[in-house]
């Protein structure tokens, strides 16, 4: 008896720790996983800019997502990379605009997901068009291959697109800022204000520079077209109404000289387009009066180069890769158009190299907008990379900013900039747009399957 007793005294304790612990294990083994999903995409995207789904770190490990954080950290720009398995926890229809919203960030996103590639892109950070053809590019060049597809993707990706990326200076601001707030507090407020106006100058003169090059060669032109005309205000044949459309073609000559010179953002340009294409309809007018002919009408410029003076009729037209559209086009380039010809279109220096107008960036819209009007350049530009960007500050000479898929004067980024935070303030077909509407690359916005029989690859994915 006593031997029983003191077996339970010795083994009690034992049996009941050891049922605590398999208690606590089989506890431990039930509780459900954290599911991963957008929410923990979105906050990996957020500091480090690149997440990897734990599912497929088989094909794009640890090593290789650290390095890719690494080079997009040094790049500074706002481009964003997921990697997730073909999971409905990452819908493919919404799977981008889902991103883009909880980040925030005006940017680039790219995501792999299953099998496939897949961009989306904030105009103001790079044209979507010029995204998709990267990320076509990059996937077409690495045959499945995630790491070879994503670091290629980012270096492309990076050398065009604007802004800076959220890393920069980010740790420190984060720590520093509210410390900054609570001791100086308008203070700080004020330095951070001032830093982004500073920033907004250095683009505007970096912009002014830029368009001040091609506005001298436009002002050149149109006074060497004055010294080329053989008119005297005196001569016996002329007449009161010559003489008027004489001066006024001077006079615009004088003003666009004068207004480029006392330019000081690019928004100055309009006025100094808008004095040429005056001055040029003026030329126009004195030509047929000289010449006994019916006055022309007033019609915008020559899309194709506005230096060839005004229009004489629209003609059917589409960009590389853009859909047909009518343009306004003077007699030469109608006449080129109509046998087959290309027409002589108006070449500006880019990074890239002499690039059609249309194809050198927002920093044009200025100059375009005096000479086609704020009303009808959206149109008229539709697919081409000056089209995409006409939402951007540089088109605010139009009464604010322009939505040219018809939605009127709207900034679909509440005034945020590239690189900087907008939240759900984005035009979710600007930004992902239609993935399956002919242009071989699927549909991941709707309308279409992520990498099935939508589908998602055509030659962009599985």
């Amino acid at each position: 008896m006593r031997t029983v007793l003191r077996r339970s005294r010795a083994t009690g304790p034992a049996a009941v720790l050891a049922a605590l612990l398999g208690l606590l294990m089989v506890l431990g083994l039930s509780a459900p996983a954290q599911a991963a999903g957008i929410a923990d995409a979105a906050d990996s995207l957020k500091k480090v800019q690149v997440y990897v789904d734990p599912a497929m770190s088989s094909r794009f490990s640890k090593d290789q997502a650290d390095a890719l954080a690494k080079k997009l950290k040094n790049a500074d720009k706002p481009i964003f990379v997921a990697v997730v398995p073909d999971s409905q926890a990452y819908a493919p229809k919404t799977l981008l605009s889902d991103l883009r919203t909880q980040v925030g960030i005006v940017g680039v996103y790219g995501v792999w997901r299953g099998n496939a590639f897949d961009v989306g892109s904030d105009p103001k950070a790079l044209p979507l068009t010029s995204a998709k053809k990267i990320a076509g590019s990059s996937f077409r060049s690495h045959s499945g291959d995630i790491n070879g597809t994503v670091n290629d993707f980012v270096d492309q990706a990076a050398k065009q697109t604007k802004g800076d990326g959220p890393q920069h200076s980010v740790s420190a601001a984060w720590v520093v800022v509210p410390v900054v707030l609570l001791v100086l507090a308008g203070g700080g407020v004020f330095l951070l204000f001032r830093r982004a106006k500073k920033r907004k100058e250095e683009k505007a003169r970096a912009e002014l520079a830029q368009l001040r090059t091609v506005v001298d060669e436009d002002i050149t032109a149109f006074g060497e077209e004055l010294d080329r005309l053989d008119f005297n205000p005196g001569a016996p044949g002329a007449d009161d109404t010559q003489r008027a459309d004489y001066t006024r073609a001077l006079d615009s000559y004088d003003r666009a000289k004068r207004t480029m010179d006392e330019a000081t953002k690019p928004d100055d340009v309009r006025p100094v387009t808008e004095a040429l294409e005056d001055g040029r309809f003026a030329l126009a007018t004195l030509s047929a009066r000289r010449e006994g002919r019916p006055l022309p009408e007033r019609r915008v410029p020559c899309f194709f180069d506005p230096r060839h003076g005004p229009s004489t009729t629209d003609v059917q037209w589409a960009p590389a890769g853009g859909a047909p559209r009518s343009v306004p086009a003077c007699a030469d380039d109608a006449a080129r158009l109509a046998v087959g010809q290309d027409p002589y279109i108006r070449t500006v220096e880019t990074e890239h190299g002499h690039q059609p107008y249309w194809n050198a960036g927002p920093a044009y819209s200025p100059w375009a907008g005096g000479y086609f009007g704020g009303g009808m350049l959206p149109g008229l530009l539709v697919g081409t990379m000056l089209g995409s960007m006409l939402s951007g500050p540089s088109y605010a000479y139009a009464g604010g900013h322009h939505d040219y898929s018809g939605g009127g004067n709207v900034d679909y980024n509440g005034g945020a900039d590239a690189g900087e935070y907008s939240g759900a303030a984005f035009n979710s077909s600007d930004f992902s747009g239609d993935f399956g509407g002919g242009s071989g690359f699927g549909d991941f916005g709707g309308g279409g399957d992520f990498g099935g029989g939508g589908d998602f690859g055509g030659s962009f994915g599985d």
